[in-house]
């Protein structure tokens, strides 16, 4: 039962049996970018994501004046441009597929999200102001200093980021099987209220209608919103809602890899490949698992060649130095191992 705690700001989003039939979830990569670096940029600690700040923030230093499009783009609090977090055209759109949509933004829209921003902040800065006057060209820069960060920032960790966003759209798709739209809605977030046919956002001070939300309900769970719910209305795309994912709290969580758990997998892989795969619980340079595998350089070199071929980690350029990463299918391979 949806409870309403009197004069709070709200906006109420009217559903027909079309837009129901329209809800959708998806997971979009771009919607990892903004909340990410915003929590970056905080300079705050963080109870649950400090694993991974303390990782890339010297990163995302050591890279400078190539991030300054993103520091513009991503303010520390207040609007971000809505072409940005272009509409998922699937489940899970690839991040060279929204870069390729913010690419062929029309000039218009750039420009009016940039008057919304200016009007919010007082002034654009350099670089936003460079994308104003010659969009074409901006966007272009833009993505590349997306891209950029991407690979420093988020590529290393996506499996893991991953899993967790398809668990989470698992369990509301059964949920929505299992109890209906209705009680999905109502579980997502706390700003949120299902009731008859109409979805209350709370605490959303703009006015929100079918006029200028175009049809059905995007679902987007995300790994680094926090507690809150972020939301995109940018007609005729359907209104976007950012909610935080299930399980976020053990994201960074790296369990011990007990030997008697791992024997097994090292009597298949050999155990300096099976050794460099439980290190590499968050990700790592060679020089980093030569040091503390005691390994030289050169045979974890051939090693992680050989697991990368098997499609057990992933190679992600971070600067001048390359992190490898456990992909999906190695965790998975250990899931059950390290429970041992």
């Amino acid at each position: 039962m949806c409870e309403s705690t009197g004069a709070e700001l709200a906006a109420e989003l009217l559903f027909t049996a079309g837009d129901l039939a329209r809800m959708r979830f998806a997971v979009s990569p771009m919607w990892e970018v903004g909340p990410s670096l915003r929590l970056l940029h905080s300079g705050l600690a963080h109870a649950v994501h400090q694993p991974w700040v303390e990782q890339v923030r010297p990163r995302l230093a050591a890279a400078g004046p190539a991030h300054g499009w993103l520091a513009e783009l991503v303010p520390p609090a207040g609007y971000v441009p809505d072409f940005v977090n272009p509409a998922p055209a699937g489940p899970a759109p690839t991040l060279a597929g929204e870069l390729a949509a913010i690419r062929a933004t029309p000039a218009e829209r750039v420009r009016r999200d940039l008057d919304r921003m200016r009007d919010g902040q007082g002034r654009l800065g350099p670089r936003l102001r460079a994308l104003y006057a010659d969009p074409a060209a901006g966007l272009a820069r833009l993505t590349e200093a997306i891209e950029a960060y991407w690979d420093l920032a988020l590529a290393p960790y996506w499996a893991r980021i991953r899993a967790v966003l398809d668990a989470d759209v698992l369990h509301r798709a059964r949920q929505v099987a299992e109890h209906g739209a209705a009680r999905a809605l109502n579980d997502l977030h706390a700003e949120l209220c299902w009731t008859e046919d109409t979805l209350r956002l709370r605490r959303r001070s703009r006015p929100l209608s079918r006029r200028t939300a175009g049809a059905g309900l995007l679902l987007i769970p995300s790994a680094f919103t926090g507690s809150a719910l972020f939301s995109r209305v940018a007609p005729p795309d359907p209104p976007q809602l950012a909610y935080p994912a299930r399980g976020i709290g053990t994201l960074w969580a790296a369990g011990a890899a007990p030997a008697t758990g791992t024997a097994a997998l090292a009597a298949v892989l050999g155990r300096s490949r099976t050794l460099l795969l439980t290190e590499l619980a968050a990700p790592a340079s060679t020089t980093e698992l030569a040091h503390r595998t005691g390994l030289s350089p050169s045979a974890v070199s051939q090693y992680l060649t050989a697991l990368r071929d098997a499609r057990l980690v992933s190679a992600h350029r971070a600067g001048r130095s390359v992190l490898y990463a456990r992909t999906a299918s190695a965790e998975a391979l250990l899931a059950p191992l390290m429970r041992a």
